[in-house]
């Protein structure tokens, strides 16, 4: 393998074939090709893109640097669901015993929040003793016995995702959509699923933010899950404001058991429901969607979905029922009359990071009693004095977070138009 006719090949804007692509890999998870070298072909895929059957060659490559999990011929379908991030993101944590609940097995590898974005991990370990660090053989075991289970990757799973990742981070590579639809699905077709569906988000809260960049992320990330022989699915979704009224990972962990409990706030069930409803339909577990969104009503209003979530904390070591400390409350008020004329969610995420709620760097603490309640949403009639969003934190850290919320919310004279949940 010539690796230097690779790199240069792909910057002059040419198609590497599989075997190249596979080849070069392979080198770098080995150690035999230098990380000078596997950035320089980053760079020249950064900049050049690749086309479908690049992307492919990519992700197929990185799945095969690594382990895949197995399963026996008679097991029920198989499903799950990716998000790109967003602030108050949380609909993993209802879905996967819903989904479970429903007869499908969910065998979910999740990550942690870094930056603004939330991470289902973190929401989890919220919850005391869970354990988000399961084998391969723990996650196989879990999944046929509980029918779901939310972990982390393994060291085994797409390791070449793991060091490709952590040299695009240093060289300004990461905003590449092959590159992100071969880090994202490498580690989701790891996991031998029937039917994948994706939450790709877009606005001032989300890595994509226009709906032109979420669709072109989206279209990559279908064509790759089907070319792969996954049914794979994706709704666009709006993030210029949070989801949910939760944001923060013990007030997220309670308000997903309040949702179970039948007590959701709108446009988090709507969410919720409209992966299920997709998923139930690629398993073939209903055949229209009427009859899967009856399905999820049912599993919702006898309980036994809310009963699934306890099988899973406890199979992984934790205590539903134990408490979870939230930190004090106070208010952030309206300054003046008008309309809630829209929320800047990035500097919301900010103000959360700055209470301990969210990290900077993979290594920092995160403090789970932290976070944001929202009291109002986008387009709403607000009134001077009006409490706008209650936060729960820990002092000095506090004044900086309530300065990052009053600049985020921007209050105007004429109502704004309706953001659509799903575009």
């Amino acid at each position: 393998m010539n690796r230097s006719r690779i790199i240069a090949k792909k910057r002059d804007g040419q198609a590497l074939s599989s075997d190249e692509i596979s080849s070069f890999v392979d080198s770098f998870v080995r150690g035999d090709i230098p990380d000078y070298q596997m950035s320089a072909l980053a760079m020249a895929i950064f900049f050049q893109g690749m086309d479908a059957d690049e992307t492919t060659a990519l992700t197929r490559a990185m799945l095969d640097s690594g382990q895949k999990l197995t399963w026996p011929s008679t097991t029920p379908r198989r499903a799950d669901k990716h998000s790109t991030g967003g602030v108050g993101d949380k609909t993993s944590l209802v879905l996967a015993p819903l989904l479970a609940s429903c007869g499908l097995q969910v065998p979910m590898i999740s990550g942690r929040g870094l930056g603004t974005t939330g991470g289902t991990l973190d929401k989890l370990e919220s919850i005391p003793g869970y354990r988000t660090n399961l084998s391969l053989n723990e996650i196989r075991a879990q999944t046929e016995q509980v029918g779901c289970v939310i972990t982390g990757t393994t060291d085994e799973i797409a390791p070449a995702d793991k060091k490709l990742y952590a040299l695009r981070d240093v060289t300004a590579t990461v905003a590449s959509v092959p590159l992100i639809t071969a880090s994202i699905m490498s580690k989701k077709l790891s996991e031998n699923l029937d039917a994948l569906v994706l939450d790709v988000k877009f606005g001032s809260g989300a890595f994509m933010k226009s709906p032109h960049q979420a669709r072109r992320l989206a279209q990559s990330l279908i064509d790759v899950g089907c070319r792969m022989g996954v049914a794979t699915n994706a709704l666009l979704t709006d993030m210029n404001q949070p989801l949910g009224r939760m944001v923060g990972n013990a007030l997220e962990v309670n308000e997903c058991i309040a949702a179970l409990e039948g007590r959701a706030p709108h446009d988090l069930m709507t969410l919720i429901e409209a992966f299920a409803t997709q998923l139930l339909l690629s398993c073939e577990i209903e055949s229209t969607p009427q009859a899967a969104h009856q399905r999820i009503t049912e599993e919702l209003e006898q309980g036994r979905a809310l009963e699934k979530f306890r099988e899973l904390v406890i199979a992984q070591g934790g205590d539903p029922d134990a408490p979870r400390p939230v930190a004090p409350a106070s208010t952030v008020e309206a300054g003046e009359d008008g309309f809630v004329a829209s929320m800047d969610v990035q500097k919301l995420g900010i103000a959360v990071i700055e209470m301990g709620g969210g990290r900077q760097r993979m290594d920092d603490e995160i403090d789970h009693s932290v976070g944001l309640e929202m009291l109002v949403r986008v387009g709403e009639m607000v009134q001077r004095g009006q409490p706008l969003v209650r936060v729960f934190s820990h002092e000095p850290t506090a004044r900086q977070a309530r300065l990052l919320i009053e600049q985020a919310i921007t209050i105007g004279c004429d109502a704004p138009d309706e953001l659509p949940l799903i575009a």
